[in-house]
């Protein structure tokens, strides 16, 4: 069965960090490119950072530029996001999904699975 399970949300000031996990499992994770997104109350679902399966190209929407780190762990079928410096619009869903290739994708129609979200909190 393929999952992808999101974990590490919560509650946080602004300013502060949260870092987010993504386990994989039920495919070849090595060989799928792995996306955030996030959807807020009322607006669309946004790709925010997406890493190859290879590990040498990462995007970040300028949303989160600077701010947020994407990094996989392919021993470990798991994806981190870093979030730094986090600021009340960033309070959203947080979902990840994976796209089979190395192709970066910011399109949450274009991956194959998803997980099932966490949700991010930050007060102000």
């Amino acid at each position: 069965e393929v999952q992808l399970v999101e974990s590490g949300g919560g509650l946080v000031q602004a300013g502060g960090s949260l870092r987010l996990s993504c386990a994989a499992s039920g495919f070849t994770f090595a060989d799928y490119t792995i996306g955030w997104f996030r959807q807020a109350p009322g607006k669309e679902r946004e790709g925010i950072s997406c890493i190859s399966y290879s590990d040498a190209s990462t995007y970040y929407a300028d949303s989160v530029k600077g701010r947020f780190t994407i990094s996989r762990d392919n021993a470990k079928n798991t994806v981190f996001l870093q979030m730094n410096n986090l600021k009340p619009e960033d309070t959203a869903v947080y979902f990840c999904a994976a796209r089979g290739g190395i192709l970066m994708f910011v399109n949450y129609a274009d991956a194959d699975f998803w997980g099932q979200g966490t949700q991010v909190t930050v007060s102000s």
